[in-house]
């Protein structure tokens, strides 16, 4: 990983790391881009994020695995397919070396566009 400097998109965060790690980024900025197609790109808390209505997900890559962050409700939604990986309340860690789950990545995004959608709905139903 290179030098820490204020990230401004996603490209500069993916630029940070080493070519096999920016591989891996760039397929999950793809998967989520493609199944995610209205959501807007931003760095939040210092990691790419995807923006629909309110945060959808976020992904990080660390030394050893890279982080995604669905939120506690898709964790626990999808706790039996993220069985064999690290998770906590909402997040899960992708071991470096061992193929991510880009199927259960589509899946997982899916399921929080359809909350975030719900819950903006509801919101402007309530503001009526």
């Amino acid at each position: 990983m290179k030098e820490n400097k204020i990230l401004t998109s996603i490209d500069d965060y993916i630029l940070k790391f080493d070519p096999d790690v920016q591989e891996i980024l760039i397929k999950l900025r793809k998967t989520i881009k493609e199944t995610a197609p209205d959501a807007v790109e931003k760095i939040s808390y210092q990691m790419p994020t995807f923006y629909l209505h309110s945060n959808l997900v976020h992904f990080a890559a660390f030394k050893n695995h890279i982080g995604f962050y669905p939120a506690p409700s898709a964790v626990e939604a999808f706790k039996q397919e993220l069985s064999d990986y690290k998770v906590s309340k909402g997040a899960v860690q992708f071991p470096l070396g061992k193929a991510i789950p880009y199927d259960l990545v589509r899946k997982i995004v899916e399921f929080r566009v359809a909350e975030n959608v719900k819950k903006a709905e509801n919101k402007s139903k309530n503001k009526n």
